[in-house]
C-alpha cells in the first residue's frame, strides 16, 4: 500500500553520500524537525533524471527554499558512491542525495517499482513529496514513463497554491 498524506514515513536505514563517502542514517533521523521537499528517480545518471529531473530542484532549489523548504533531497535505489558521483556531476551543494541502496524506502513507502524489462531490477517510482518533520504533506507520484507532478516546477505551483 502507497504511503497517503498525513502519514508519517517509515523508519528505514538510508545513506548521505557526501564526498567524504556514505554518512548512515535512517528516514526518521533525517526528515526529523525539518520541511524537506524530497524527489525520487528510478536511478541515477538515468536519461530523464539526468537532463530534466535533477536539474530542475538544481534550477529552482532557491525558490523552493523561498518557500519554506529547509533541505531538497534526492533519493534512489542506487549505493551512496553513485549518488555522490552524479550529484558531482549534474548536482549542487544545495541538493542532498540520500542512497536507498537496498530499496527499502521505496518499499516501506509503498513507491517501488519492478524496472526488470529495463535490466535495473527493484527501483523507486518518480515521484515527490513534500515532508514535514517526517509526516508527508504533499505526494505527486509520476504515472509510468512520464514527468511532470515530480519536478520542482509543478513543486513550486503546490507551494504557491497551499
Amino acid at each position: 500500500m502507497t504511503i497517503a498524506i498525513g502519514e508519517r514515513l517509515p523508519d528505514v536505514p538510508l545513506a548521505i553520500a557526501t564526498a567524504d563517502g556514505p554518512q548512515p542514517t535512517t528516514s526518521t533521523e533525517y526528515f526529523a524537525g525539518k520541511r524537506v521537499a524530497l524527489f525520487a528517480v528510478p536511478g541515477a545518471f538515468t536519461p530523464t533524471c539526468s537532463s530534466r529531473h535533477l536539474p530542475s530542484y538544481v534550477e529552482k532549489a532557491q525558490e523552493l527554499k523561498g518557500q519554506g523548504i529547509d533541505e531538497i533531497a534526492c533519493i534512489s535505489v542506487n549505493d551512496p558512491f553513485v549518488m555522490a558521483a552524479w550529484n558531482k556531476a549534474d548536482g549542487s551543494e544545495d541538493i542532498t542525495m540520500l542512497a536507498d541502496g537496498n530499496g527499502a524506502f521505496a518499499d516501506a513507502t509503498g513507491l517501488d517499482m519492478d524496472g526488470s524489462k529495463f535490466g535495473m531490477g527493484k527501483r523507486s517510482q518518480r515521484y515527490s513529496m513534500i515532508v514535514d518533520d517526517g509526516v508527508v504533506e504533499q505526494l505527486n507520484v509520476e504515472a509510468p514513463g512520464e514527468y511532470r507532478a515530480s519536478s520542482a516546477e509543478y513543486m513550486l505551483d503546490q507551494l504557491a497554491t497551499a
